[in-house]
């Protein structure tokens, strides 16, 4: 049988709530007076109790190093990797991997500022906050969380959106690439996207049904290896490319005035606009602080939830920089100017085309997975706003026992089941109105970027730690946080521009690659 949400509510049956035993209940049972003998031994009841339950009362947290490292890096590797070669060309061999650096540096930083904010007031025995919304709610307050709360659902939305167009293309490339195979490159072999995102949206239904964020750490397994299976086929095509061209593209500068692109001719101001667009690319390449919280409430104790957190993430970060900087430089290195937006579907690479196959196979099975670790949170603060809003409702509260072959026993919620439909067809159906796969991730870096990455943890850090308003540290953090402001706000513009101009050739529903 599948354990409970961590993230819902006690079972609510038709108005009647099944309450969780917890610490009072069970020394409120009264001991009936009884002689021991020799073979019985005592019952320590809390001890049994802590072998049970966490400190809050919920099931014991089973989380590991390894499961929040693989969490993480699901989140981390995603789409945006593929992108990173393009990014590049546009700020050129200096600025491009000088940013990337830096852009992990912050997310390394503020990641662990906000690890600290799991537990209100002490980070090893304070209460625990469940999701990134509740940490800024017991620890801000105020008007601010509900603003946090609508930037960091409105950008797990975004993200949805952005993970199925990128695995719809996926798809595409697989059929491509063979149909490329087999008319030796005469047939340009162009298709629409909407059936392979139906696809993609179709398989989410399914998966999207895993009740809980705690149960889905095997697919978050999975995923990661399938992250780095493509990520080392694009770094090694890179590498062969470079050697069949026995030297290295680009420039110090980036993609050059005058360069005939599949947009068009690169002028002055669109060169601009794209090194603006870039960042937004890189910035959406790490954005994982927005499941932070709820990652790390996955993680059992002692050691501290956030020691772990902090280990993990520090691997995570560093294993996905390198990735990062290897697929991104050697992409460019091999491509120049001519950079693909998506290294691996853009067809950079011909042959082999099995091995592109294998490639983008990985990736449509790692989105499969990051949708879901993702989406889990959003999910969860649905579903529990609308149990406590309609607690007597028994399509909203009520379970059914399902039996399920060699699985066990699944509890079917039907508002689940409505709700997370209803999530994955509008996602799927946006996808299909705005299939722009580059201009769609910078968007959701630029937008995510500042006020999830930077300005809650470091404001959250702030507050908890009682830092002085104007001393060096306290001017330090907000230094780093108005620093990120400004690039939010410049890749989110040249994002925004690079949508305007996909706007004056697209038509809605009919998008070919």
């Amino acid at each position: 049988m599948l354990s409970r949400s961590r993230t819902l509510p006690s079972r609510i049956h038709h108005g009647i709530i099944e309450e969780r035993h917890d610490v009072k209940h069970y020394l409120q049972v009264e001991v009936q007076p009884k002689k021991p003998t020799e073979a019985e031994k005592p019952i320590n009841i809390l001890s049994n109790y802590s072998k049970c339950f966490d400190d809050d009362g919920r099931s014991k947290r089973t989380g590991t190093f390894w499961t929040a490292s693989a969490h993480i890096i699901t989140a981390v590797i995603g789409s945006g990797v593929l992108s990173l070669a393009w990014s590049v060309a546009q700020l050129g061999w200096i600025a491009g991997p000088l940013v990337m650096l830096l852009f992990a540096l912050v997310n390394l930083y503020t990641s662990n500022l906000l690890t600290l904010c799991y537990r209100t007031t002490d980070s090893v025995t304070g209460h625990r906050n469940y999701t990134y919304m509740e940490a800024v709610k017991n620890i801000l307050g105020g008007r601010k969380v509900k603003i946090s709360g609508l930037i960091q659902y409105f950008n797990l939305f975004g993200i949805a959106i952005g993970y199925t167009i990128a695995a719809s293309v996926s798809m595409m490339a697989i059929k491509r690439s063979n149909c490329y195979h087999k008319s030796h490159g005469e047939d340009p072999c162009h298709m629409s996207s909407n059936g392979y995102m139906i696809t993609f949206g179709t398989a989410e239904v399914i998966f999207s049904q895993i009740p809980d964020f705690d149960q889905v750490w095997w697919l978050s397994i999975v995923a990661a290896i399938m992250s780095f299976t493509y990520s080392s086929v694009g770094l090694g095509l890179g590498i062969g490319k470079v050697a069949e061209n026995r030297s290295f593209k680009g420039s110090l500068t980036g993609i050059s005035i005058g360069t005939v692109t599949q947009a068009g001719t690169v002028t002055d101001t669109q060169k601009i606009w794209r090194s603006m667009q870039a960042l937004g690319a890189m910035a959406f390449a790490y954005s994982f602080s927005i499941i932070l919280i709820e990652i790390q409430d996955t993680i059992k104790s002692p050691p501290a939830e956030y020691k772990t957190m902090r280990k993990a993430t520090v691997l995570s970060v560093a294993v996905t920089t390198v990735f990062y900087l290897l697929c991104g430089c050697m992409g460019y290195a091999a491509f120049g100017d001519n950079a693909p937006g998506n290294l691996l579907t853009g067809f950079g690479f011909y042959n082999p085309y099995w091995l592109l196959d294998i490639a983008n196979f990985a990736i449509v099975v790692h989105l499969v997975g990051a949708y879901q670790v993702f989406c889990q949170p959003l999910f969860a603060f649905v579903e529990k706003w609308c149990a406590r809003k309609w607690a007597k409702n028994g399509f909203v509260t009520s379970e059914y026992k399902i039996a399920v072959p060699f699985l066990g026993v699944y509890q079917l919620n039907l508002f689940r089941l409505v709700c997370r439909t209803g999530f994955v067809l509008s996602t799927t159906i946006i996808a299909m109105l705005m299939p722009f796969f580059n201009d769609v991730v910078g968007i959701l870096g630029a937008f995510g970027f500042w006020p999830l990455t930077v300005y809650f943890p470091i404001d959250m850090y702030i507050s908890q730690r009682k830092i002085p308003r104007w001393s060096n540290r306290w001017l330090g953090l907000q230094l780093l946080s108005f620093t990120c402001l400004i690039v939010s706000v410049v890749a989110a513009v040249g994002s925004m521009a690079g949508v305007v101009l996909d706007l004056k050739t697209y038509k809605p529903f009919k998008t070919s690659y």
